[in-house]
């Protein structure tokens, strides 16, 4: 029964180095870890892709054929593996064999998963969850952490995830992404327990201010809070790539979410019991966690200013990933390592994780 993650969020909101970082930090406790690219436009990927779907379509062709731009050429795309599900099946069987951890890196178009073009990835999801694959799998979408610094993005991300948590009917964690850069963009008008949690959402139509713009829309913000707030569905995870704790809590939280701390393995042969209390224990509390987060990078000593997060330097070598080394031999694809610094390290002298 093969378990993994379905990495979605907008544009920019760091996927593809959250794949690149988890799979580090997995990979350091022991599990073997593949990760499925399903992004025709991520044409740098920073790791070593085990099934990449430039293999079956390219999206340059694509759009230079059909005259399509970028997100219609994706849309078709995805179309495409959707009604070639079988080379999807043959790419993943091997892995599965192996008992591999999956992550599968989605594109971050939003109507991919919010909107009437979101077929497609509903039926590849539909293909890996049915009775032919058995994959339990957990969506987990990043939203990076800036727009929490401005109201009325923090309430479109908060549509955006609830939008794509009813459409995609798996089980779901939200992220609020680079955490570590939040500091960047301005001061946060509340607590970082206030984002995280989702409650009295009318404080936030209160902060908007008195901006033109806020005032001529202030009741329908009001009204779009007062929708989230009735579902009582969304909240979120603070998450920092290069933060241990962070990156642990995550994983827990996936793995209790997947059902894969409490599953058994190929032959029916029991986890170890250490492997399962590290998943499936006592972990840090949702109050420890936002508090940890606020102090560090909320109220603390101003974070690097750079094009990547800090601890992930440009060039380095990837760590050693032998049974998927075949998958590195594509002719004409680049890969572009990022490597966070210490992070493996950290993690295999820690005996805490499952």
């Amino acid at each position: 029964m093969p378990f993994g993650q379905v990495v979605i969020g907008p544009p920019g909101s760091g996927k593809t180095t959250y794949c690149r970082a988890m799979q580090q930090f997995m990979q350091a406790t022991g599990r073997k870890v593949a990760i499925v690219n399903l992004d025709p436009a991520n044409d740098m990927l920073p790791y070593e892709a085990a099934v990449d779907i430039a293999d079956l379509v390219c999206l340059e062709e694509v759009m230079s054929e059909l005259k399509l731009g970028p997100n219609g050429g994706l849309l078709y795309c995805m179309d495409y593996l959707a009604k070639n599900l079988d080379w999807l099946h043959e790419k993943l069987a091997p892995l599965e064999k192996e008992d591999y951890f999956f992550l599968f890196d989605f594109p971050g178009q939003v109507e991919l998963f919010a909107g009437p073009g979101g077929g497609s990835v509903r039926a590849v999801l539909d293909e890996l969850t049915g009775s032919r694959h058995h994959y339990r799998l957990v969506a987990v979408q990043l939203v990076d952490a800036h727009l929490c610094t401005d109201p009325s993005k923090y309430i479109s991300a908060l549509l955006l995830s609830l939008n794509t948590m009813l459409n995609l009917e798996l089980p779901h964690i939200n992220v609020l992404s680079k955490m570590d850069l939040v500091q960047q963009y301005g001061k946060l008008d509340f607590n970082l327990d206030f984002y995280t949690q989702v409650q009295d959402l009318g404080f936030l139509v209160h902060a908007m201010g008195g901006k033109p713009f806020s005032q001529k829309f202030r009741k329908l913000s009001q009204g779009l809070c007062e929708v989230v707030e009735e579902y009582g569905l969304v909240s979120f995870m603070p998450l920092t790539v290069q933060d241990k704790n962070s990156m642990r809590q995550l994983m827990v939280a996936t793995d209790k979410a997947n059902g894969y701390c409490f599953a058994t393995l190929r032959g029916h042969t029991p986890y170890p019991p250490e492997m399962l209390y590290g998943s499936a224990g006592a972990a840090m509390s949702d109050r420890d966690i936002w508090l940890g987060m606020q102090e560090k990078y909320v109220d603390g000593e101003v974070v690097e200013a750079s094009g990547l997060p800090p601890g992930v330097s440009e060039p380095a070598a990837p760590l050693p990933t032998p049974l998927l080394a075949a998958a590195a031999g594509r002719a004409g694809r680049k890969t572009l390592p990022y490597v966070v610094e210490g992070l493996a390290e950290e993690v295999e002298s820690d005996d805490g994780c499952g």
